[in-house]
């Protein structure tokens, strides 16, 4: 595939509702994937409103995550990590996690997969 530049912004990526069990008030967009010219891997970032919370769960594939803005925490393998602003955090495939809104604004953060992980 020939190299392609990619530039963006946040708003302008389509954004929708993520639904199914133990998930609310998460919405996620894709920024960079394959589509762009990025093999292997992709680039999305999520929203978690106040109250709300990804799954808790696991799969075979790692991510890399980077907090954006607000606050909540990380439970990760048993065990639960504050999250603000500037964070950042490695989740290993097989470990169990979920990403928790612990405030009163939105939580986002990016979260880079291989591409196996985008559903």
């Amino acid at each position: 595939m020939a190299k392609r530049k990619v530039v963006g912004k946040l708003d302008d990526a389509p954004a929708w509702p993520v639904a199914g069990e133990g998930v609310a008030e998460v919405v996620k967009r894709v920024l960079v994937s394959p589509a762009e010219g990025w093999e292997g891997w992709v680039m999305r970032f999520f929203e978690v409103g106040p109250g709300g919370h990804t799954p808790r769960h696991t799969h075979a594939w790692p991510h890399i995550n980077f907090v954006a803005s607000g606050s909540g925490r990380l439970y990760l393998d048993g065990e639960d990590h504050a999250l603000s602003a500037g964070s950042y955090a490695y989740v290993p495939g097989g470990d169990e996690h979920q990403f928790i809104n612990g405030g009163e604004e939105p939580l986002a953060f990016i979260c880079i997969v291989p591409v196996e992980g985008e559903g």
